[in-house]
């Protein structure tokens, strides 16, 4: 996320926030050769820890990286 948005916190009102990205995994296939093909961002409030998550594309090279160093 850039750090251009105006983030204020639906919750509690802040504006200071922290962004990271966790990825997942999908269906039966991807659980068993542990393939993570759903990337998302989060947007944390600084004050409170209120999450939204935002779902992002993900790259197939890094699901190739993924499965050989997991």
């Amino acid at each position: 996320m850039s750090k251009d948005i105006h983030f204020i916190c639906p919750k509690c009102g802040n504006t200071t926030y922290e962004t990271g990205e966790i990825r997942t995994t999908g269906g039966f296939l991807s659980k068993i050769f542990d393939i993570q093909n759903k990337r998302f961002t989060h947007v944390t409030c600084k004050r409170c820890k209120y999450t939204e998550f935002y779902q992002t594309k993900s790259s197939m090279l890094g699901d190739v990286f993924d499965l050989f160093t997991s």
